[in-house]
């Protein structure tokens, strides 16, 4: 059983900044690939950033240059810094990781509960 849990949501004015956390525990073997994804009011889910096991990191064009993933390794953990935020990207992010619970276990996508960013003034 793995579990991601988000957290670092919250509202802030345009051009603030957030860093949201994602945390998995659980039967945990090995993590390759993280990401983030979001999903505004009466829209699609979509990718925000992925990061892979040796750090390589991929942004959708909307936030590039603004948002940075990084992940901690020995903590199970993949951060999402948000800077010069815009109401746009007022939504829910769920974090997503493929997860490994075992030596002979294929990796699974498992994701977070989401954690709620509103960018307003």
């Amino acid at each position: 059983q793995v579990r991601l849990v988000e957290s670092g949501g919250g509202l802030v004015q345009p051009g603030g900044s957030l860093r949201l956390s994602c945390v998995a525990s659980g039967r945990i073997f090995s993590i390759g690939a993280m990401g983030w994804y979001r999903q505004a009011p009466g829209k699609q889910r979509e990718l925000v950033t992925t990061i892979t096991g040796d750090g390589t990191s991929n942004y959708a064009d909307s936030v590039k240059g603004r948002f940075t993933i990084s992940r901690d390794n020995a903590q199970n953990t993949v951060y999402l810094q948000m800077n010069s935020l815009k109401p746009e990207d007022t939504a829910v992010y769920y974090c997503n990781a493929a997860v490994s619970t075992g030596y002979f276990h294929t990796p699974r996508d498992y994701w977070g509960q989401g954690t709620q960013v509103t960018v307003s003034s």
